[in-house]
């Protein structure tokens, strides 16, 4: 079985993302950049676990205000989850993500949360 912790489902999240989905869902406030993650249940048979086994984790990742989960709507990354998401994609995922983004976009992305 599968050893579940944050930095797993953070990279399965980026796994999907770039290289099932090939697509990023951004929204953009005055302060923030968030990313829209995969549900639980697809984060789930992703890395061939029981649904029940990702919940807690989840919980913990809303509770360190790594992401914010709205009833209805889905689970998105606050700003400190979208640094820590687009810095892993681009330690693991550079390549296809700037087949999706481009360049300048990538680059006006990381100035927004911080990444340099």
């Amino acid at each position: 079985m599968t050893t579940l912790n944050e930095d797993l489902i953070f990279r399965a999240a980026s796994d999907i993302i770039l290289e099932v989905d090939h697509r990023v869902t951004f929204s953009f406030t005055e302060r923030s950049v968030e990313i829209r993650f995969p549900t639980t249940r697809r984060l789930a048979e992703y890395l061939e676990v029981q649904h029940y086994y990702i919940l807690p984790y989840f919980a913990m990742l809303e509770e360190q205000n790594l992401i914010n989960r709205v009833e209805r709507t889905g689970i998105s990354t606050t700003g400190e989850g979208t640094r820590k998401l687009v810095q892993l994609m681009i330690e693991e995922h550079r390549e296809k993500l700037m087949e999706i983004l481009g360049l300048e976009l990538l680059d006006q992305i990381q100035r927004k949360v911080g990444i340099w």
